[in-house]
């Protein structure tokens, strides 16, 4: 893809990335107690969802420090699943390796964002 010119916000690898990382939020939250469906089920997905969500609309954005804005919130989301994640974890609802690799995995997507962050912000410079 890095010759390939990015036409559409799925070609972003963070969005790829992104979009992998919220489908395996939603199968291991598919696991948490139905009485965590209003709480902490619905708070992960829709964390998990802000972060490919926000890319997408950041990517559309003409101007470059709105498309700035929408990266951070999505780097914000991450986060947000990371501790939510924790608490999961702490509650005993994923197992402590499984939440171990999700964490990675979120780690590695922070990066990405990272990345697309500071090409924006390149951009502003310009």
């Amino acid at each position: 893809m890095s010759n390939e010119k990015i036409k559409n916000f799925t070609d972003l690898e963070s969005w790829r990335k992104g979009h992998e990382f919220v489908l395996k939020i939603y199968q291991i939250s598919a696991e948490f107690p139905k009485e965590e469906i209003y709480g902490l089920t619905s708070q992960i997905k829709r964390a998990a969802v802000s972060i490919t969500a926000n890319i997408a609309e950041g990517f559309s954005r003409y101007h470059y420090k709105e498309k700035i804005h929408f990266y951070y919130n999505s780097r914000g989301s991450t986060t947000e699943v990371q501790d939510l994640l924790l608490i999961a974890r702490d509650v005993g609802y994923i197992h402590y390796e499984k939440c171990k690799i999700l964490f990675e995995e979120a780690d590695i997507l922070r990066r990405l964002l990272n990345g697309l962050i500071r090409s924006a912000e390149r951009q502003v410079k310009k």
